[in-house]
């Protein structure tokens, strides 16, 4: 199974022909996806239209769901963001964070686009998805 980011999800809804949708495309028709409770926030809230939101959560309902802070989640990831932070990296979001600490404790590959992961691949152990293709 793999998590993608909502970076990936987004271009991949947009129709953007990147690496990392179509590597999507590819994990979709394999049904090897989980979507993360945070990502698809992250998805939603970008939608404009009633109607569009209405389509996008109707597919993306048919994934199966996990929860991406959970308490122990949390307090991993506050230790992944000082492990960070003493090697000089300063991670920029706090859903980051969680979303890399999840997949780094379930030994989820991420698909992501967003460079902030890069230093959990490279220091954390976090499994790039597009990597691993």
């Amino acid at each position: 199974m793999v998590l993608a980011d909502s970076s990936v999800w987004i271009d991949y809804l947009r129709g953007a022909q990147t690496d990392q949708a179509n590597r999507l495309d590819q994990l979709l028709d394999a049904a090897d996806m989980v979507m993360g409770d945070l990502v698809l926030i992250e998805i939603l809230q970008g939608i404009r239209s009633d109607r569009q939101f209405d389509r996008t959560l109707e597919k993306l309902r048919l994934l199966p769901l996990i929860a991406i802070a959970t308490p122990d989640i949390a307090v991993e990831a506050a230790g992944n963001y000082r492990r960070l932070r003493a090697l000089g990296i300063t991670v920029r979001k706090t859903v980051d964070t969680l979303i890399a600490t999840r997949c780094i404790m379930d030994g989820l590959p991420l698909l992501y686009s967003d460079r902030d992961f890069d230093p959990f691949v490279e220091h954390l152990g976090l499994r790039n998805a597009l990597a691993n293709s």
